[in-house]
């Protein structure tokens, strides 16, 4: 009888604050640091928008809870879609959603840089010091990846602490400002809120919530996946939308608008104002701590949907091997190349405007395959496989029609381009279908 390895040998997991890290780091990048300035003209208009997303994003972080409860599989959504709707959906959904990870990668690696710039402005204006220090970064964190996921878990767990530093500090010296009156909120005029205006900047908010399913691709590298995933998904995404609902109103409504509106380092000003302007400085260096600590989580996650589709059968057998430790190297390796290539794209300034569509195009991505999980969520509610509730279905259906208005509003040309996406890998599947038939028909008496 076979028995299994020692506890000595076999890979660490991660377990639940770590998963949780995974979330939260995940969802807390370059946004967080940037959005009041991109908010600020919209006044409490903002702060509606950012309770609106929220309450979308608890329903879609709700619907991931129930299917990993009963489906704790490797892969997350694609395992989702693949239950409800077959293979053909799930790999054009994991396909497009994989893609959406390694350009959006690539934005945050470049972010980082430019954020820890600042510790070494004359270096970093060199000609070719950014692009190679951006993909020395991608390097290191990918190899932290490929030496296991307690690794990789590990600096997220850090980065994750260290990047709720200048967060919790805003908040505190928010607190202070009010309770001592160097600071007052603006008065409320019912007459200024809006409709537009608030779906104008829960549109915008949204950005700062991808990610709440981060816990859910790599469950054969969790503890407890029934369990662990869960609460990782849901406290990580409560918590994420209290610290940005609470941060970026601090900051948009203490702070006069049009220099927030026009300020690249908001959080930095904020600082400045209300403590000195010494510390500004660090919200910079915690900024790029932010984003390398998003990076590292991304490139763990971004390796396991073609380890997933690879095990399937969907995608090269190649992709399906792991290390010693548990890592699935080749997925690495090929995601972060892929990832690679687009931050040398975005050096080269010919191609700024076309990496900056990337990125649009990466969003509405990730909002398909969200759509597509509580569609999901909903036929397996249907047919008996998901455990039993009377709200799920409800949920299932606010999540739904909550993913639809992310879509509308990330606009036409993105929502054409990212269905052209899915499209495209049609062709693909195809092959691989056609590959795999070919290898049974030869291995056939």
């Amino acid at each position: 009888m076979p028995h299994d390895p020692p506890a000595a040998i076999r890979p660490r997991k991660l377990g639940r604050w770590m998963a949780t890290s995974l979330v939260v780091g995940n969802m807390i990048g370059s946004g967080a640091f940037l959005l009041p300035a991109t908010l600020a003209p919209f006044g409490y208009n903002a702060v509606f928008g950012w309770l609106l997303t929220i309450a979308g994003g608890v329903c879609i972080a709700l619907v991931f809870c129930w299917l990993v409860r009963s489906m704790p599989r490797a892969g997350g959504p694609y395992a989702y879609t693949n239950a409800a709707f077959g293979p053909l959906v799930a790999f054009l959904v994991a396909w497009s959603y994989w893609m959406s990870l390694w350009i959006g990668n690539a934005a945050i690696a470049v972010a980082s840089i430019s954020y820890l710039s600042v510790l070494a402005p004359h270096q970093a204006a060199l000609p070719g010091v950014a692009p190679v220090a951006t993909c020395v970064l991608v390097w290191i964190l990918t190899w932290i990846n490929i030496v296991g996921v307690r690794a990789a878990g590990g600096v997220q767990l850090v980065t994750t602490i260290l990047k709720l530093v200048p967060l919790i500090l805003v908040i505190v010296l928010a607190a202070f400002a009010l309770a001592t009156g160097d600071a007052r909120l603006p008065p409320f005029q019912s007459s200024a809120i809006s409709a537009g205006g608030i779906t104008a900047a829960a549109t915008l908010t949204l950005w700062g919530l991808l990610g709440l399913e981060s816990a859910t691709v790599p469950a054969g590298k969790i503890d407890d996946p029934e369990r662990t995933i869960p609460f990782a998904t849901m406290w990580g995404t409560v918590l994420t939308g209290l610290v940005y609902l609470v941060t970026s109103s601090a900051v948009i409504l203490l702070m006069p608008v049009d220099i927030i509106a026009r300020s690249g380092a908001p959080f930095g000003d904020f600082v400045a104002r209300f403590w000195a302007p010494g510390p500004a400085l660090l919200i910079a260096v915690f900024a790029g701590i932010s984003c390398i600590g998003a990076l590292n989580g991304w490139i763990l996650v971004q390796a396991e949907l073609p380890l997933a589709m690879a095990r399937d059968g969907t995608f090269p057998r190649w992709f399906a091997k792991e290390s010693a430790a548990g890592t699935p190297v080749r997925a690495l390796v090929v995601s972060s190349g892929l990832m690679t290539i687009v931050v040398l794209l975005n050096f080269a300034k010919s191609m700024a405007e076309v990496f900056g569509f990337l990125l649009l195009l990466a969003t509405a991505t990730t909002l398909f395959m969200y759509l597509a999980c509580a569609l999901a969520a909903l036929k397996l509610s249907g047919t008996g496989r998901l455990a039993r509730s009377p709200t799920l279905p409800w949920i299932g259906a606010i999540g739904a029609l909550y993913a639809l208005w992310t879509i509308y509003g990330a606009g036409g040309e993105a929502v054409a381009w990212g269905l052209g996406l899915l499209v495209a890998g049609i062709p693909v599947y195809g092959i691989m279908r056609l590959g795999a038939k070919a290898k049974e028909a030869a291995l056939a008496p």
